[in-house]
């Protein structure tokens, strides 16, 4: 956030009288932070607006005189914009949002500390557009900028950020944790929204599925106590402790056509596609959308996520094959882009609708099994198209790739670094290792430290890289080829990809601590390696596939048991087809 210059009116006076607010827009709303304004302390506004684009925010302050702005813009839809004041001055303010036909929303709002009466909350449609503009602004980084932090802490911390960070002005954010896995990491954000503002929250206990269907679950445990006005720490603590204890990756999972779910599916269309939607992959991985970037006449377009690993650890990334997986073959289970099924309230009953209510009105996206109908090549194409509408530069298209991957690289980088800061504190412990398809999905530090589904990413994303020339090949409807054929653009291509591999590198920490650096060209060289470099027991050379006999190889201690080496060798069929096992 922008923070205004100087002292809101020391001595102001009362605001000069004004006729009240009018009718707020569906969808529209403003909001403050805290909870409570408190005279000289700083206040933060949002506006937010589902429907039409917020072209600018005022304040009037008690004197009359109108504060001077500078809003960070975001969205849409929805459309947000965001500010924090300097000191407020105590007395009456109006906060007003405009679009291109006039007022969108307005507020009049006292600042004088005193008490604010509590009144249940309720998911409407504008308090699912002030959930999707609350996630956006909290990962809403430079996009030259890796971001990758060792939990969720440092972001729900830093009040740039968090819009609702010490909402209640009790310091409450500094109690709580603060580490949510891969399957949590959803909920966990809309436990926390819904804490902050009052409001319920629903989630179910669910089963992981197996090769013939598709997780079910049970019915929707309602929490309602963050209706009852603002509630301690302790209480958020409980809740969402018994959240993280019940959902899995299974949860996000469930068939399309199950209405007994936390999620259902949406629209491929943009409008649809608001931050907080979440992307399960067939496999178990969990996405939540936090930024769409427009394509430019300089820079292709991107669609970003943030998602939480293992280990805790939180990154972003941005859409593509590498990190979306998608797949048509897999029984029934539900891959794709899903909303939280929203909570109806209905007097003081709070109800769960199925997807047929939800196929007429909903309250961000109408349900739609559509993607259940599409192969990966279709659903690939569509969401090129929603995220770039122009054409693509082929020399852009290959960069856009080319920073992906090295980011998928990075975070591939701390996560081992992860386990090797296990095994130091553990000298001499063997991680057990799972049979079968468990070694994709387990608990204890197996999960923790081992990398097999980010390893089988990283090995489609270097596929999916070394096929980009080709593609154009295949597709030149999908590329601006500025006058020159298919195969000029791919040996273009081809030149850039020898060049770029050469001259990107990676650098991890050998057994000894001592930095190697590994260059992409031996990255992808060492494709075969990296099927069976996903155990936390092997040293970090193997982990990294340095051959035997090697100077990089050198420094290794360890090596996993050698059941654990004949069962990776078993399984590494899986990684070489890049396709999970039944369970």
């Amino acid at each position: 956030m922008l923070s205004l210059a100087g002292i809101l009116g020391e001595a102001a006076a009362e605001v000069s009288s004004l006729p009240p607010c009018g009718p707020t827009a569906s969808g529209a709303s403003i909001r403050i932070s805290p909870r409570i304004p408190v005279p000289g302390e700083s206040l933060r506004i949002m506006a937010v607006s589902a429907d039409v684009p917020i072209r600018n925010l005022s304040v009037r302050a008690p004197d009359g005189t109108s504060l001077p702005l500078e809003p960070e813009r975001r969205g849409g839809p929805p459309w947000s914009l965001a500010v924090e004041t300097g000191r407020a001055a105590r007395g009456e303010y109006r906060v007003e949002a405009r679009g291109a036909e006039g007022t969108v929303a307005c507020l009049d709002l006292s600042v004088d500390g005193g008490t604010v009466a509590s009144r249940p909350g309720r998911w409407d449609r504008a308090t699912e557009a002030f959930f999707s503009a609350w996630i956006e602004m909290l990962f809403d980084f430079p996009l030259a900028e890796s971001v990758n932090f060792p939990s969720l802490k440092p972001v729900l911390t830093d009040p740039s950020r968090n819009f609702l960070y010490d909402y209640f002005g009790a310091g409450e954010d500094r109690r709580i944790p603060t580490d949510p896995d891969c399957a949590d990491l959803p909920y966990y954000l809309r436990a926390y929204f819904a804490w902050k503002i009052g409001l319920p929250m629903a989630y179910r206990a669910c089963s992981r599925g197996a090769a013939s269907q598709p997780p079910r679950c049970g019915a929707a445990n309602v929490a309602e106590g963050f209706t009852r006005g603002p509630v301690p720490a302790g209480m958020f603590t409980a809740v969402v402790r018994k959240v993280m204890d019940t959902v899995h990756s299974g949860s996000a999972r469930t068939g399309l056509r199950d209405s007994a779910t936390d999620f259902y599916p949406v629209p491929l269309k943009r409008e649809y596609l608001w931050p907080g939607t979440v992307y399960a992959d067939p496999y178990g991985h969990v996405l939540m959308i936090a930024q769409w970037v427009p394509q430019s006449a300089d820079r292709n377009g991107m669609l970003l996520a943030v998602d939480a690993q293992p280990d805790n650890s939180i990154s972003r990334k941005r859409f593509w094959e590498g990190t979306f997986l998608f797949a048509d073959d897999v029984r029934g289970a539900g891959p794709g882009f899903k909303a939280f099924r929203p909570l109806l309230s209905a007097s003081a009953a709070v109800r769960v609708p199925g997807n047929a209510e939800l196929s007429h009105s909903a309250l961000i996206a109408p349900y739609s099994d559509e993607q259940g109908e599409l192969s990966p090549e279709d659903f690939y194409a569509d969401m090129g198209r929603l995220i770039n509408p122009q054409r693509l530069d082929p020399r852009q298209a290959y960069e856009a790739m080319f920073e992906a991957l090295m980011e998928q690289l990075e975070t591939r980088v701390a996560s081992v670094e992860n386990g090797e800061a296990y095994v130091r504190k553990h000298p001499g412990a063997v991680i057990p290792m799972p049979s079968g398809s468990a070694v994709f999905e387990t608990v204890g530090p197996w999960e923790d430290y081992s990398t097999p589904s980010r390893d089988m990413r990283l090995i489609i994303a270097l596929n999916v890289m070394s096929q980009l020339p080709d593609q154009v090949v295949r597709y030149p409807e999908l590329f601006a080829l500025h006058g020159q054929s298919p195969m000029e653009v791919k040996a273009q291509l081809e030149r850039l990809d020898a060049e770029r591999l050469s001259e990107a590198y990676i650098v991890y920490r050998r057994s000894d601590g001592s930095p190697w650096r590994l260059s992409l060209a031996e990255v992808f060289a060492r494709r075969k390696a990296l099927e069976v470099a996903y155990n936390p027991n092997d040293c970090v050379e193997v982990r990294w596939g340095a051959g035997r006999g090697t100077e990089e190889y050198s420094t290794c201690t360890r090596h996993a048991p050698a059941d654990q080496a004949a069962r990776m060798e078993q399984y590494r069929v899986w990684f070489r087809e890049a396709r999970r096992p039944p369970r």
